[in-house]
């Protein structure tokens, strides 16, 4: 795909009420729970709107039935050859993509990148677009468990640990429940935030998170176990954020010298003692701000600062936003308002005859039956 084709919102638009068209194409030992985290909101969506704003396929390979990790057997509605007019592709995967990722998956997913869909993924889902070269120059995220093991396959891919990431017409979350944010996100996009928000309300969802939301990375699935000492180090500036060590006590500690201990860093992180310190510190005081009512004062001293301006100054340079900002939400990362993410709707061709069934518009027609249709009620 060329970076026109990727831009060019003249191309194949979408006609005023029909649904959007989705396939989700389930690997072997997918996870379940990023599968039903990224469906759920767009059936949420069409209840609370009284209508099929998406439509949505499961698709396999030779479309027969796959199993999830957790042992569940999913039939799929048809395999992912069946001639289906999709306008996003999502590929969901799980454990062990380096082996659930096919030759004809590959090929597959290349012929609907020609066809200019939106392609994403959910959990370790974006490996297999990374095999077929389709997150080149893109930010992508990956559970975090693959990705050391990604960024050594697939160089050109610029991955994030981000528990997702949206690129122009790629979009890729983490896994878990991250696939919940993103497709929140991207209907915030598509149908407004007030849409987004009765999701949320309905699924008792307090916190959607952004695209600057974090995984939690253990160390140790960087490192691995070759260097001991360094995450004894780590483990140390991580239970002592509030009252920071010195450097020359937390070497003492291990038995490291001052220049032994920022050589590790040096080598091991990319960066001083210092820095990795102060980036722990700061990482943990945006998850106070996002999360709790603490002040901005009582942040900055449960962190480890001496002063508030001295946390927002670091917080600032740090995450290109001041404290005050951040609790507000509305920013990017120049602090800036925000704006529409910036990609590409995909339009795909009329549906067919020989069309599967979509389960979206019988899941809307139950919903309509219950009594608690419509319990959150959209103002416009």
């Amino acid at each position: 795909m060329t970076s026109n084709q990727a831009t060019n919102p003249a191309v194949n638009p979408k006609r005023v009420g029909e649904p959007q068209t989705l396939g989700f194409l389930l690997l072997d030992n997918f996870t379940l729970i990023s599968l039903a985290s990224a469906i759920e909101p767009l059936r949420m969506a069409n209840q609370l709107a009284g209508s099929e704003l998406y439509r949505w396929y499961t698709l396999t390979q030779d479309g027969l039935p796959v199993r999830a990790s957790d042992g569940v057997q999913v039939t799929p509605d048809a395999s992912m050859h069946a001639p289906l007019s999709l306008e996003w592709v999502v590929v969901c995967g799980g454990v062990g993509p380096q082996h659930s990722v096919t030759r004809e998956h590959v090929r597959w997913l290349q012929s609907q990148s020609r066809k200019l869909r939106r392609l994403g993924s959910v959990c370790t889902g974006s490996w297999a677009l990374g095999q077929a070269g389709l997150l080149d120059h893109y930010e992508a995220s990956i559970h975090w468990e693959c990705l050391a093991s990604m960024q050594e396959a697939f160089p050109n891919v610029i991955l994030t640990t981000y528990l997702f990431s949206i690129d122009r017409d790629r979009f890729t979350a983490s896994g878990g429940t991250a696939p919940l944010d993103m497709m929140l996100n991207l209907i915030t996009h598509d149908h407004g935030r007030e849409l987004s928000a009765g999701i949320s309300e309905m699924f008792i969802y307090e916190r959607v998170r952004n695209e600057h939301d974090q995984q939690r990375v253990p160390l140790k699935h960087v490192l691995g176990t070759t260097q001991p000492k360094l995450l004894e180090i780590v483990a140390l500036m991580e239970s002592n954020l509030e009252e920071p060590i010195e450097l020359d006590e937390l070497a003492s500690y291990v038995n490291v010298s001052r220049r032994q201990l920022e050589r590790l860093f040096q080598r091991y992180l990319l960066c001083s003692p210092s820095r990795y310190y102060l980036k722990l510190r700061l990482v943990r005081a945006r998850q106070l701000l996002k999360q709790t009512p603490l002040s901005i004062i009582e942040i900055a001293s449960v962190c480890g600062f001496v002063s508030t301006p001295h946390f927002s100054k670091c917080y600032r340079e740090y995450f290109g936003v001041p404290p005050r900002n951040e609790r507000l939400g509305s920013h990017d990362r120049q602090g800036n308002s925000s704006k529409s993410p910036p990609f590409i709707k995909r339009w795909g061709e009329e549906p067919t005859a020989n069309e599967p069934s979509s389960c979206a518009r019988q899941a809307l027609a139950n919903a309509q039956g219950e009594p608690t249709f419509a319990s959150v009620r959209l103002l416009s």
